[in-house]
């Protein structure tokens, strides 16, 4: 027979049993998925650990490019008020980690579960965190960047061309490299003709440019305005508002986690979507998520003010595109064209991609975003960029970036034969389609051999006829298209110079060109 308690002490053992229940209970509520269900909001702000299963934890940095799922879920903080737990019972808690190195150490430990980049500068990483066997995986895009990178010079440089030679401060493997690459590209340049100088970060590079350090400087929104108020004389070269398909940010986790949290994958991916749609489509939507990127990033109204409309947010439709889950989208805007072309050029110029880069196919998952739907029309994929009819002035203005591409045309005809087509297909659509709010104008040259009337004609109809190819098989806007003809009158190379035969048709071979250059958007 048990022997029996005594009062006192029967009294402290009940007393310690229900604070065992109560701080149980407690751990119970703010740390599981149960504990998600059995407590729900009673009014007021409820704020949710970010720790338990059905958290969601993403890495962000300081950018108005992430507000969707930001707004969706009506802060930064994971609550039981937000949106994400009302619709779909997961919390989400955004991390805002401005160290890139940190922020990833966070995402190989397990303290995030989804993490921030950007396609075009994923091979630089993607080779290293492959071989490591993270396996990630690309499951959504967050946006395009609209005007949050650029690229700032001091007076006197008005072309791309002006760059060669000159310093150029710009951040190593980030965005900021990869467009300063793309327009270097664009005016037939590498980042051999121009001298750069290596920075941690771009608002670093921003530093450098305002301490007069250097000649021209990638940065970000809107330490280009600053730089331009701290320079008289600077200018914006170019930007991502032209340069519009270059930069795409996106989300990855390691390919486990979305096998094994994919109803928590599709509900963050979804409700992303649906707040990006409303910031594309409501005003006061923007400026709701302005009083929300305030608090979670603790800058002020003009920061955000200034730059809320430097990213597209991109829609279940921009997505669908983005990773081309219907096997139709234009390549203008495919993940895929952009991963690859930039890792090509990282490879090329660069000591930062190490191995092999990963295939598209190896880095992306499009399971989550097949598993959603979304219609209506604010879920549609972005239009494309249309143009008024050009001017007369746009035949002689001082072009952003010349790209000379040799199209042999038989004699006195203007017709494109397929190498021709396969010339520009492959040496400037990939221009035309990153840099997709330019005017591009097409200059036709001959040499110097037979009547000049006759062969300004005939270079004349021989841009129109590349006009014609990449209106008609490229479905670019034709008022996007200035074509001049140019006859014997531009010359690269002096014929009257050359002393034999050899000679004199190498440079002759090198007048009859065809340049496609790009205007700034302002012309």
């Amino acid at each position: 027979m048990a022997r029996p308690i005594k009062a006192p002490v029967k009294f402290l053992l009940v007393l310690m049993a229900a604070a065992a229940v109560f701080f149980g209970g407690r751990w119970v509520v703010n740390n599981t998925s149960v504990g998600n269900i059995i407590a729900p909001s009673k009014g007021g702000s409820q704020v949710a650990t970010s720790k338990g299963d059905n958290t969601v934890n993403v890495c962000v940095v300081t950018w108005v490019g992430y507000a969707g799922g930001q707004y969706f879920n009506g802060g930064f903080k994971a609550s039981r008020d937000s949106r994400y737990f009302k619709d779909y019972g997961i919390l989400v808690n955004f991390r805002v980690i401005d160290d890139f190195n940190a922020s990833l150490e966070a995402w190989k430990s397990g303290e995030c579960q989804v993490h921030w980049f950007t396609a075009d500068a994923a091979p630089t990483l993607f080779d290293d965190l492959t071989a490591a066997g993270f396996d990630p995986r690309i499951f959504f895009q967050a946006d395009w960047s609209r005007g949050g990178d650029a690229i700032v010079v001091t007076r006197g440089i008005n072309s791309m061309r002006d760059l060669r030679g000159k310093r150029i401060a710009v951040a190593y493997g980030t965005p900021s490299h990869t467009f300063l690459l793309r327009a270097l590209e664009a005016a037939s340049m590498t980042i051999r003709d121009v001298v750069p100088v290596e920075m941690g970060s771009a608002p670093d590079a921003a530093k450098a440019f305002t301490g007069r350090q250097v000649d021209a400087a990638v940065v970000w929104s809107p330490d280009d305005a600053d730089a331009l108020a701290s320079i008289p004389g600077s200018k914006v070269l170019t930007s991502t508002k032209e340069a519009r398909f270059i930069i795409p940010d996106i989300f990855f986790a390691k390919a486990e986690w979305l096998d094994s949290h994919a109803d928590q994958a599709k509900a963050l991916v979804e409700g992303w979507m649906r707040g990006a749609a409303e910031l594309n489509s409501n005003s006061a939507a923007k400026e709701q998520v302005i009083d929300i990127l305030m608090a979670g990033l603790n800058l002020p109204r003009s920061f955000f003010e200034s730059t809320i409309n430097n990213a597209r947010w991109t829609t279940y439709g921009d997505n669908v595109a983005f990773f081309n889950l219907e096997g139709n989208a234009s390549s203008t805007v495919m993940g895929e064209r952009i991963y690859n072309e930039t890792g090509r050029l990282y490879q090329q110029y660069t000591d930062l991609v190490k191995g092999n880069i990963p295939t598209w196919r190896e880095v992306t998952d499009g399971a989550v975003l097949r598993s959603i739907t979304l219609s209506g029309s604010e879920h549609a994929a972005e239009g494309g960029v249309t143009f008024t009819a050009p001017t007369k002035e746009l035949e002689s203005v001082e072009a952003l970036a010349s790209k000379p591409i040799s199209i042999t045309f038989v004699t006195g005809s203007a017709a494109l034969d397929d190498n021709m087509k396969t010339i520009i297909d492959d040496r400037f659509v990939p221009t035309a389609q990153s840099f997709a709010g330019n005017r591009i104008r097409v200059e036709g040259n001959t040499d110097g051999t037979g009547s000049r009337e006759v062969n300004v004609g005939l270079s004349r109809r021989r841009a129109q006829a590349v006009v014609d190819y990449l209106v008609t098989v490229w479905k670019f806007d034709r008022n996007r298209f200035v074509a001049v003809g140019n006859g014997p009158d531009r010359p690269v190379c002096d014929e009257g110079s050359q002393i034999d035969a050899r000679s004199l048709s190498e440079c002759q071979g090198r007048n009859r060109r065809t340049e496609f250059q790009l205007l700034s958007s302002n012309k």
